[in-house]
């Protein structure tokens, strides 16, 4: 009789641990398929004819519906169950993987990915939570350290796939492995997930705001969808107006979230948390680095395969070396250096990541399409660590003064804006990238003229960075989140959405 109490608390042991396997897969599975896109963009716009505006949205789209539905499916999950919400997300990611990896032409494609963007918003946010309610406290910094470490692993292992995926051209499918290699791990994640993972819900959860999701959705689309596609049809009047009245549509996003607020206590964002000054301060940051990171991954693909001429391998490999130190600095910034400096570490990272991309133009400028893969590691490895420096403590910061009874909504509007601002800058490509290129350019000077817009888009992104750097002096010197962070993290997974897609993976 006695055995059998030691015999059910080793199964549900492993079943614990078989759960936490599963929500990290798929938790890997969405950030890889960030990640695994860019390298393959040039070889779907030469199968597909795709246009550059498409291109664009291939990404955007996925960052845009991504951004939109992170509250909402953290909502979800509390109120419907995390596991059924899990479970969902991951049939539809699947589905959307499946549709994107058959797509026919651009417009399939486009809209393929935006499903997989929603999807994975209902996917996404449960995985912490399950997480949360799955492991007692004391066992909790043993298994997020697991679950950095599989971040890391996305970051650095998709470009490498997708380019190994794309390289081999398998069964003569050219980019589409780099979606259906989904196929069998959503499948088996599915499966599984019914079988181990224990459903929960939260106690008190909050109302949906469909009103809310829907206002931040239209006005986003407003911007971004004139931003990416106006250059190709010649700056229309329509698009000018779409862009000024997407201010219209935010402002009325404003009002009906503070009428939400007092009506029924759940609005889609906590308008007061605004009123923290570091916390309005690193919401700006979180926006114009997505910015900064939206612009730069998708011209630094298209500078190194269409106007270089790199395999997707070799473009694969050439970035390895930024992945490493990206994850290198960002230990080492949590770790040793935030505790001790404080701020001072972001503003470093700020400024080495400007430092890393001067060295980048003028690199680019002094070795035309000439330039080696090992001569572009020493501005990456620079631009690595002061993006390393910012990604990791950035969050902590933010939510340093926020209060305790907050932090999960905080949590959500941090990663949320920084999808947007990812969104924004992908729109914005058309500008500081295509806007410098040439629609009749010979053959000939591809290379040149890429080269050029390249320079010329680093020089925006480190404007960029000089703004996040003015910015960050409105940030607490020594977050508090150091000393509170055990208790704070917790309620950031129980009460609302943490991304899981540092800024690297863009």
């Amino acid at each position: 009789m006695s055995s059998q109490p030691a015999v059910t608390d080793t199964a549900s042991d492993r079943r614990r641990w078989i759960a936490l396997a599963i929500v990290m897969t798929a938790a890997f599975m969405d950030l890889v398929d960030v990640t695994i896109v860019n390298i393959a963009i040039p070889s779907m716009e030469r199968d597909l004819g795709a246009s550059f505006g498409a291109i664009q949205w291939i990404t955007a789209g996925y960052a845009l519906a991504f951004a939109a539905g992170l509250i909402t499916g953290g909502r979800l999950g509390d109120i419907y169950g995390r596991k059924r919400l899990f479970l969902i997300g991951i049939s539809g990611f699947t589905l959307a993987s499946a549709l994107c990896g058959f797509a026919a032409n651009e417009e399939m494609l486009v809209a393929s990915r935006l499903l997989q963007g929603a999807t994975a918003a209902m996917m996404v946010p449960q995985v912490l939570a399950i997480i949360h309610v799955t492991f007692p406290a004391h066992e909790r910094g043993k298994v997020f350290g697991m679950f950095g470490a599989i971040i890391g692993l996305g970051a650095v292992s998709g470009p490498l796939l997708g380019a190994l995926l794309t390289q081999w051209n398998l069964f003569g499918l050219e980019w589409r492995p780099i979606f259906l290699i989904n196929l069998p791990v959503g499948i088996a994640g599915l499966i599984l997930g019914r079988k181990f993972i224990t459903e929960s819900r939260a106690p008190k959860a909050l109302k949906l705001d469909l009103v809310g999701v829907a206002l931040v959705t239209l006005g986003l689309l407003m911007l971004i969808y004139p931003l990416t596609r106006g250059r190709e049809l010649g700056w229309p009047l329509w698009g000018h107006l779409c862009m000024a009245g997407s201010l219209v549509v935010f402002a009325a996003f404003v009002v009906y979230e503070k009428r939400k607020t007092r009506k029924d206590g759940s609005p889609l964002v906590e308008l007061s948390l605004f009123r923290v000054k570091s916390f309005a301060a690193g919401i700006a940051v979180q926006l114009t680095f997505g910015i900064a990171c939206g612009i730069f991954f998708l011209v630094w693909t298209l500078y190194m395969q269409i106007g270089l001429g790199w395999s997707p391998l070799r473009a694969g490999l050439t970035g390895v070396p930024f992945s490493i130190a990206v994850s290198a600095a960002a230990g080492m910034s949590v770790q040793k250096l935030v505790p001790r400096f404080g701020r001072k570490v972001l503003q470093a990272g700020a400024l080495t990541m400007a430092a890393g991309l001067l060295l980048y133009i003028w690199e680019a400028g002094r070795y035309g399409t000439a330039i080696h893969s090992w001569q572009m590691s020493l501005p990456l490895v620079v631009m690595g660590v002061g993006m390393g420096l910012i990604v990791a403590p950035l969050t902590d910061a933010v939510l340093s003064d926020v209060p305790r009874e907050h932090s999960g909504s905080a949590s959500g509007l941090i990663n949320t804006t920084q999808q947007m601002g990812n969104a924004l800058g992908l729109g914005l490509v058309s500008v500081v990238f295509f806007g410098s290129i040439d629609d009749r350019i010979a053959p000939s000077a591809v290379g040149k003229a890429f080269g050029d817009a390249f320079q010329s888009s680093l020089w925006w992104v480190v404007a960029v960075l000089a703004v996040i750097f003015l910015v960050m002096f409105a940030l607490p010197a020594r977050p508090k989140q150091h000393v509170e962070g055990a208790d704070a993290g917790t309620e950031a997974v129980t009460e609302g959405p943490v991304d899981l897609e540092p800024a690297l993976s863009h």
